[in-house]
């Protein structure tokens, strides 16, 4: 069985805070078809109470989290309108069944960035 999980976290880099009450889904990928694996909703620490995909859940394979950030930057943000995003895909790829991926996001009202973290 794989050893590998997949965690992540969002912080509010416009605020400089954690994302609390962030739907994430997480899809594997078979072809072009998502597979839905899990859903959860961050945390007061930005994170998931638990790994998006545990230990023996997450294989070697291509995936997808879709961040639901919309709901979120209405409430924090209330004074800009409709949010420009609304969902943020991140495709990625996991090469080691055995390894721990951390995806995280930093999020602010007009911009994202991700990494492979640790």
């Amino acid at each position: 069985m794989a050893k590998g999980y997949l965690t992540t976290h969002v912080l509010n880099t416009a605020q400089g805070i954690p994302a609390e009450g962030i739907r994430i889904t997480a899809y594997a990928m078979d072809g072009g078809t998502r597979v839905k694996k899990a859903e959860m909703v961050t945390n007061h620490d930005g994170r998931t109470d638990s790994p998006l995909l545990p230990e023996g859940e997450f294989p070697a394979g291509d995936y997808l989290l879709e961040f639901h950030v919309g709901d979120y930057i209405r409430r924090q943000f209330p004074d800009q309108g409709e949010p420009f995003f609304s969902i943020i895909p991140v495709p990625f790829h996991s090469d080691d069944g055995d390894a721990h991926y951390h995806v995280p996001l930093l999020l602010s009202p007009y911009g994202y960035s991700t990494y492979r973290g640790s």
